[in-house]
């Protein structure tokens, strides 16, 4: 351990296994360890509104991930503590997820819930009671490089839960102050673990879902909300149109679309469509092929660099462009002050506005920004 921090850890406990085995094994090492939870929203709020579902099985951040937590800490014998930060959570997450599906883009509440919330704030708390670092459940690598004087974020050895693509956001100064316990360990071998230290949860499922959207269907949700807050939902009815721009129907609204999207279209066709782009001012929504879908290249802006602390010329990397996305190669290089461009050596399909373009340089994070087009 670095002189440089105190022997004080906070680990960030959502009740799931994995943040839970972190804790275990933290203590093992000699940490002196303290338990927190983010409390970030009620999920009991919305629950059985028209088109929601009532149960909330599955979601993380539930009241029963909240008494599985607690239960972990008594378990380990480190205190534990329960943050409200629902407030927060609701104007810098959910808020702009709205927002950001009403203006026709498709966006990563994760992403905005780790650099508003779970990076940001729960540092903040951290260290209020003594605690230099906090820890995570995330499945990535985290190191610091004296020959660059950077810290380095890395893909984790087990690639099927790779977390880093909602993690480019993270500054040098959160990276310094963050542990990754198992980013070396493959799931597996985190529930053994999790068994060998007697946790109960060894077995437990990992939750699925965007806490607050039951059943992942993102249109009933913004319907359901807007209602609650009594606000109307903005009249973004128009065209469906073809890329030759004939009109083949009419739709609702553009927030009932995403890039790629090939179910739900309204049209009926010889062969299959998918959405290619949502014009917010026009209100059109266009459809094409396969092949139309796809693009040569991805701009991205409000950049964040964490192997290098800015790009100067071109560099080769590898893009992702959505989370099950896999890293594409392509040539990187500045277009305007805040902003890149990533040509893509083939082609890659439904590159999404709103979604996040992650660079990679083998298994470092290069770093990243939010897709424009």
């Amino acid at each position: 351990m670095s002189s440089s921090y105190n022997n004080t850890v906070a680990v960030a406990m959502s009740g799931g296994v994995d943040s839970s085995t972190v804790a275990a094994m933290l203590k093992d090492e000699g940490y002196s360890l303290v338990g927190l939870t983010l409390q970030l929203w009620n999920q009991r709020r919305l629950a059985g509104h028209e088109g929601m579902p009532e149960q909330v099985q599955g979601r993380c951040c539930s009241i029963d991930d909240v008494y599985d937590a607690r239960r972990v800490a008594e378990t380990l014998g480190i205190p534990y503590y329960l943050i409200n930060e629902q407030e927060r959570f609701e104007r810098d997450v959910v808020r702009p997820f709205v927002s950001e599906y009403l203006a026709g883009r498709t966006p990563i509440p994760c992403s905005l819930c780790n650099d508003h919330l779970k990076f940001d704030q729960l540092l903040v708390r951290a260290r209020q009671i003594g605690a230099d670092r906090i820890a995570t459940g995330h499945y990535a690598r985290n190191a610091y490089d004296p020959a660059r004087d950077r810290w380095i974020l890395s893909r984790p050895v087990d690639r099927s839960k790779d977390q880093t693509y909602f993690l480019f956001g993270l500054t040098q100064e959160q990276l310094s102050r963050t542990l990754f316990p198992l980013g070396g360990y493959q799931k597996p071998e985190v529930r053994e673990l999790a068994a060998q230290h007697g946790l109960a949860l060894a077995t437990k499922p990992d939750s699925q879902e965007i806490c607050f959207i039951p059943g992942g269907d993102y249109k009933a949700f913004i319907d359901a909300y807007l209602d609650e807050q009594g606000e109307a939902i903005p009249d973004t009815a128009g065209d469906l149109v073809s890329t030759s721009g004939k009109v083949l129907g009419k739709h609702s609204g553009i927030h009932n679309f995403t890039i790629g999207q090939r179910k739900g279209l309204g049209v009926s066709s010889a062969n299959p469509l998918y959405v290619i782009q949502i014009d917010h001012d026009s209100h059109r929504v266009t459809v094409g092929s396969d092949n139309e879908s796809l693009a040569t290249a991805v701009r991205a802006g409000r950049l964040n660099w964490i192997s290098i602390p800015s790009l100067e010329g071109e560099m080769r990397v590898r893009v992702k462009i959505r989370h099950r996305h896999e890293p594409a190669p392509a040539t990187l290089r500045m277009i305007a002050p805040g902003e890149a461009e990533a040509n893509f050596d083939e082609p890659q399909r439904a590159v999404t506005p709103g979604q996040a373009a992650v660079f990679y340089d083998g298994d470092e994070v290069v770093g990243g920004g939010w897709i424009s087009s």
